[in-house]
């Protein structure tokens, strides 16, 4: 089978590709077992959930435009913007002085997570057919679980070390983001559609759909305001409730209009007529709701219940990382061994719903290994889902399509992250308050602000016994509610991949675009 690129050209692009995303994804799951002690320096326990969010929702809306920008200048270009955009983010979170400060921060690392994470997958389906891709994808889930180890050990042992603090939780980020940009340049050689002339530069610019990136951001970022504020800020009945779902209808509405109307859309219509990208992309949203609830809410459950370090935490999180890494692996290597691949996110969105389940049974007297187990089972579901879902989806999607489909498949898992993240917050959020005003009632004791205001996991520790064992109840409470309404939400997952038509994947090489490079003798050899 001839291609343009053998094993070792692809590990060499790789290599690349995979530092860069490793250290987007540190930056993400760093902040995790931080959380608790940055919104307690900060102040706003309250807005948790936007420090999270935030770069969940620019990293959603962001994806399908740099897929499309990829198409438009080059998949190369876009990938070492993204990279550089994403290091001003970091640089401007660690010097945040506010919570306001550092959510917008956030939001400019999500801009550039979005092109490394969206890019990476795009550029894998430039240079590797379907039936091979299996092997490789197995290397990103791979980064992903390692990326998921590392980040919150880093972060705890950071918030841990006196002379270090919190902000190097994102100061991290930048020197393993200038190693990964030196290793692009000299490795990353990827297919181009050649050199635009001016005019046909100026059409390709002009055709960028930009009302199409406000709207769809627009609408995802409205959903989360509602989630986010209804119930704190002004009740869920009025009128802020109905104005924000009104707009959020028309900016949905109009995002419909604008991808119909645009010379290039972000999000083709015809993407939507195509059943398996319409059930990957479904099946997607439902994983990253499951993903995102637990990597940002259960470091809340080991910090503020279990009274762990930041460090421990972290140190917890490692059964669902190496159940991931597994299953992510071997699932590829099944896949590119056999060509089937149904089975593996069917299976995977059982294991998640049965997880999330487990969890809802925590305590606060649940031991390390019941702990462990229970989040090890949701790591298998992920890693047999996430990478397979996109497999699917780019295995049925014309070429002239793979940038929009992969792409439109990593937004809409990230949208269900954004949307997962703000919809459990505000449900812990409802649910602590109201269960601590009970229980304080109820034992006839006062506490400034309701108790409301938890502040940093050690300050929660350092509590009045009495006080201590009513907010640690009432935590544990609001955390069995959040992960109970992730079981439904799994097991709609788990019916759409049920839903899906298995297509063999194919094993003839996909229409490529001339190279800028490889030369030499390992150009266009068989690739065994």
């Amino acid at each position: 089978m001839t291609a343009h690129y053998t094993h070792r050209q692809i590990l060499k692009i790789m290599t690349g590709l995979l530092m860069a995303l490793l250290t987007s994804m540190i930056s993400t799951s760093v902040v995790s077992t931080a959380l608790p002690t940055i919104v307690g320096d900060l102040g706003g326990q309250d807005q948790l959930a936007w420090v999270a969010s935030a770069a969940l929702l620019t990293m959603t809306a962001s994806t399908p435009l740099w897929g499309k920008l990829s198409d438009l200048f080059g998949r190369k270009l876009m990938f070492q913007t993204a990279l550089i955009v994403f290091v001003a983010g970091s640089i401007a979170a660690g010097l945040s002085q506010n919570i306001g400060w550092l959510i917008a921060a956030r939001a400019v690392q999500g801009l550039g997570t979005g092109g490394l994470s969206a890019l990476t997958q795009v550029i894998l389906g430039d240079i590797v057919e379907p039936r091979e891709r299996g092997r490789y994808s197995g290397f990103v889930g791979a980064v992903f679980g390692v990326s998921t180890v590392a980040g919150p050990l880093l972060g705890g042992f950071i918030v841990d070390t006196s002379w270090l603090g919190w902000r190097w939780c994102f100061y991290v980020c930048v020197p393993l983001a200038i190693i990964a940009s030196i290793v692009i340049q000299r490795v990353l050689k990827l297919p181009r559609r050649g050199v635009a002339t001016g005019e046909e530069q100026a059409r390709r610019e002009s055709s960028v759909d930009w009302f199409g990136a406000f709207t769809i951001t627009g609408a995802a970022a409205t959903v989360m305001l509602l989630l986010s504020l209804a119930g704190k800020e002004f009740a869920w009945d009025s009128p802020w409730t109905y104005g924000l779902a009104g707009l959020s209808l028309v900016l949905l509405a109009l995002a419909v209009v604008a991808e119909r109307t645009a010379a290039e859309p972000i999000l083709p219509p015809r993407l939507f007529g195509d059943r398996t990208f319409a059930l990957t992309a479904l099946a997607s949203l439902f994983v990253g709701v499951s993903l995102f609830g637990v990597l940002i809410f259960l470091p809340q459950y080991l910090q503020i219940v279990k009274g762990m370090r930041p460090t421990a935490s972290g140190l917890m999180t490692l059964p669902l990382v190496l159940g991931l890494f597994v299953a992510s692996t071997l699932s590829g290597r099944f896949v590119t061994k056999t060509g089937r691949w149904k089975i593996f996110p069917a299976l995977g969105m059982l294991c998640v719903a049965i997880g999330l389940a487990l969890l809802t049974r925590l305590h606060v007297g649940s031991g390390k290994f019941v702990i462990g187990l229970d989040i090890a089972v949701v790591g298998v579901g992920l890693g047999l889902s996430m990478q397979i879902l996109i497999l699917a989806a780019q295995n049925a999607s014309a070429h002239r399509d793979l940038a929009a489909t992969t792409s439109g498949v990593s937004f809409f898992r990230n949208l269900g992250g954004a949307v997962g993240v703000a919809a459990f917050g505000a449900i812990l959020t409802s649910r602590l308050s109201s269960g601590m005003a009970d229980r304080l009632r109820a034992a006839h004791l006062q506490v400034k602000g309701g108790g409301s205001g938890l502040g940093s996991p050690e300050a929660v520790q350092h509590l009045p016994g009495p006080v201590k064992d009513i907010v640690i109840a009432s935590f544990t409470d609001a955390m069995h509610m959040v992960f109970l309404v992730g079981v439904p939400v799994a097991v709609a997952g788990f019916l759409a991949v049920l839903a899906l038509k298995e297509l063999p994947l194919r094993s003839a090489p996909v229409e490529r675009f001339p190279a800028e490079t490889p030369t030499g003798p390992e150009t266009s050899v068989t690739m065994k």
